[in-house]
């Protein structure tokens, strides 16, 4: 089993119509090249948010940590699996929602921290120390979770993923390297790398509805939209629940919420577009952008909710 037999299950849909995505090399090496310039950026921005000391001081009391890693790892690819599961996605979608949910955070979670008033420190310590262990602890997961789908056991391509989270950490180490020595190059790196993503950004989206621009309702289903959505509402949900039981503060609850709702969405675009043939994976390499689109909605939403909460207390 590999991963062209993966297709053979999530080519036909329910009407028996044919998802082959067929994109011709230039245009699918342009999306690629472009994908991993914008994983390439987000990931040395995430490197210069970080202090060498902050990293120690939370790796010396780690219980927030500790409990942010056991939500991301321990929630999100549960949540994905059942989802999955209970929706019966075929071969194709299931992979795509369980590498969504299997991936370590992402940076838009230190955005909607701040946004939130929780712990900005742990927030991106957290992000950082997720995307070391996804290392080991994806790949675990996926072949763990796999299991329970037919024709998905040995079809993963590991050493694809394997490759692109090696990849994240080199950009991620540059960037805490340059803020340790040359911490007054950060604002200009931070400055011109926003630039950079917006553009690739706008790039990778207008090549993928060209590529895609006949196929997107495969995307565009009653299931996939309703995992796309449930995913990250049951993550933030889940993850205060689980950080106030452990007994965290307020802050570091809303802190650990935030970190385990939003998904490093720039790296499983980059897995999903890198890893696999486009004739196999096919327009669900969007799913991301559908994820990111109701992650922002539904975390905009709580600041919303949690704004108008202060704001009554403090009249009250």
């Amino acid at each position: 089993m590999n991963v062209m037999d993966v297709s053979n299950e999530g080519n036909m849909s329910a009407n028996g119509t044919m998802n082959i995505l067929n994109i011709s090399p230039p245009l699918n090496n342009a999306i690629n090249t472009f994908t991993v310039i914008i994983l390439f950026i987000t990931m040395i921005s995430l490197g210069c948010t970080m202090e060498m000391s902050k990293i120690k001081s939370h790796l010396l009391k780690p219980k927030g940590v500790a409990i942010a890693m056991a939500t991301q790892f321990g929630i999100m690819p549960l949540t994905a699996f059942t989802l999955a599961k209970s929706l019966k996605m075929d071969s194709v979608k299931a992979v795509t929602v369980l590498i969504c949910g299997c991936c370590p955070g992402g940076n838009l979670s230190n955005i909607f921290t701040l946004a939130l008033k929780g712990d900005m420190n742990l927030s991106i310590v957290m992000t950082t120390c997720s995307c070391i262990a996804a290392l080991g602890l994806m790949p675990l997961l996926l072949l763990i979770y796999c299991q329970g789908f037919s024709g998905l056991e040995n079809a993963v391509p590991y050493m694809g993923i394997l490759s692109a989270l090696t990849f994240t950490l080199v950009p991620c180490g540059v960037g805490i390297l340059l803020n340790h020595y040359k911490p007054k190059y950060t604002p200009v790196v931070l400055k011109s790398g926003l630039s950079i993503l917006i553009i690739s950004g706008i790039i990778v989206f207008s090549l993928s509805g060209v590529a895609v621009k006949d196929m997107l309702w495969v995307i565009l289903t009653a299931d996939v939209i309703a995992v796309a959505a449930l995913m990250p509402l049951i993550g933030f949900t889940l993850g205060y629940v689980m950080s106030t039981i452990c007994r965290l503060s307020s802050k570091c609850s809303r802190t650990v919420s935030v970190e385990t709702g939003c998904q490093n969405i720039q790296l499983c675009l980059a897995i999903l577009k890198v890893a696999f043939p486009p004739e196999v994976i096919g327009p669900m390499f969007l799913f991301p952008l559908l994820y990111y689109t109701f992650q922002c909605a539904e975390a905009l939403l709580l600041t919303l909710c949690f704004r108008c909460y202060q704001m009554v207390k403090s009249f009250s």
